[in-house]
């Protein structure tokens, strides 16, 4: 398998699906390999435990306590919701060939359309050694997890019935097809774009969609002067434990399957991941004169978001120079750019999402070694800022026309009263009583 896995890397025109052992190249059909499929089934797993309950925790700590219910379900509804899109349709256009060759640059076909052409002995030739039905899964959990993330930015003001027309438009018009540009045979992944696990197609683009949507929405009634600390660091905590858990799913799952290079994407993520966090953690003692348990959870995600497109492509020392990147300069941009520029980014989704994957991106140009894999060969900051600026300017833009539709239709922010009651009273009417 590993022979085989460094041959199709290294073939031409696999650049669109370089985290996965597509075998569309090579010369023998390959069978499906119980070993992959094991561990796909696991990392499957280990992804959506990062949205429920990882990143619904980890969110839920961070606001206000009157918020917390809503905020965990947003997490909650957005998977279920993100589930019946992808099997309905959005698997399709992401992972599907166009009949029209033209249009497979921009989107997939509808061959899957309700998982009709998906059945139990035919894989994915982005994915030949595991049953579809595995990689559908997990590029699902993907899928569900990407919009979740932008909830961070909008947090405590975003009236649900417009979260749930949001996600849907923007799962369909935003997310689907940029998996489908850098992963699914479309343009970026064929202009050489490097992503092994969505430093572009997950976090700048959930990052970027978070500060147009906390622009587009306000700042917060009483932004600045009211305390608007974390209601309970506990479930922070814990929440960003279970992300860096189930990040191992994230990276090294994006190997598809159980070999050298997961292992090496998983040792790249741990550490990146850590230093990070002690990065985050100097420059906060520094400045504050105290360490927080908050800095270091945040610390640890942006450790994890940078790593995130280049774990596959670089070696430990590359790990470790995009942790002390990340650590600082995420640090930087969700406590001073978030002053200077005086936007509501609720609990820097933006600042952490964004610009840990730009950074990311960046220097998976820059720090690819191909003796890790051989698709590093082709690395180049200029292509990876290619895909980062193609991901700004579509994500940016149609995020901006869908909230636009939102606000017109079933309205964006609850009214101010509903705020200042609070999110869990206001919109499900239920409280937290600890």
């Amino acid at each position: 398998m590993t022979t085989m896995f460094r041959k199709i890397l290294v073939s031409a025109g696999t650049a669109g699906a370089l985290l996965l052992p597509a075998a569309a190249f090579a010369a023998d059909k390959p069978k499906i390999d119980s070993g992959d499929t094991a561990w796909m089934l696991t990392s499957t797993a280990l992804v959506l435990m990062m949205t429920i309950p990882g990143l619904a925790l980890f969110y839920g700590g961070m606001v206000r306590k009157k918020n917390v219910i809503a905020t965990l379900a947003q997490s909650f509804v957005i998977t279920c919701l993100v589930t019946v899109l992808w099997a309905v349709c959005a698997y399709s256009l992401a992972f599907t060939t166009n009949p029209d060759a033209k249009m497979n640059a921009w989107i997939g076909g509808y061959s899957d359309f309700f998982l009709k052409g998906v059945n139990m002995t035919t894989p994915n030739s982005l994915a030949a050694t595991i049953p579809e039905y595995v990689f559908m899964m997990f590029q699902m959990t993907f899928a569900i997890i990407t919009p979740a993330l932008i909830a961070g930015s909008f947090a405590e003001r975003f009236k649900f019935s417009g979260l749930i027309l949001f996600m849907s438009l923007w799962l369909l018009a935003v997310y689907t097809p940029i998996a489908h540009w850098v992963w699914g045979g479309g343009f970026l992944g064929a202009g050489g774009v490097l992503d092994f696990a969505g430093g572009t197609v997950v976090h700048i683009n959930a990052g970027i969609a978070g500060l147009v949507t906390a622009l587009f929405l306000g700042k917060r009634v009483g932004y600045g002067t009211d305390n608007m600390a974390p209601h309970n660091l506990v479930l922070t905590m814990i929440g960003a434990s279970l992300l860096w858990v189930g990040w191992f799913g994230f990276n090294a799952g994006s190997a598809v399957a159980s070999n050298a290079l997961a292992g090496a994407a998983m040792a790249n993520t741990q550490i990146a991941t850590a230093v990070a966090a002690l990065a985050w953690m100097v420059v906060e003692w520094f400045e504050r004169k105290k360490p927080g348990m908050l800095g270091l959870a945040s610390g640890a995600v942006a450790g994890l978001v940078a790593i995130t497109p280049a774990s596959g492509f670089v070696n430990p020392q590359g790990a470790m120079i995009i942790g002390v990147v990340a650590g600082v300069g995420c640090y930087l941009s969700a406590v001073w750019l978030k002053k200077i520029f005086k936007y509501d980014d609720s609990l820097d989704a933006f600042g952490v999402h964004c610009i840990g994957g730009i950074l990311g991106a960046l220097l998976t140009g820059v720090l690819a070694d191909a003796t890790i894999n051989p698709a590093g060969m082709v690395h180049s900051v200029v292509t990876q800022a290619k895909g980062v600026l193609v991901t700004l300017v579509w994500s940016g833009v149609m995020t901006l026309v869908i909230l636009l539709i939102c606000k017109f239709t079933t309205g964006v922010r609850v009214s101010e009263e509903a705020e200042i009651e609070g999110l869990d009273m206001s919109q499900h009417g239920e409280a937290l009583h600890e």
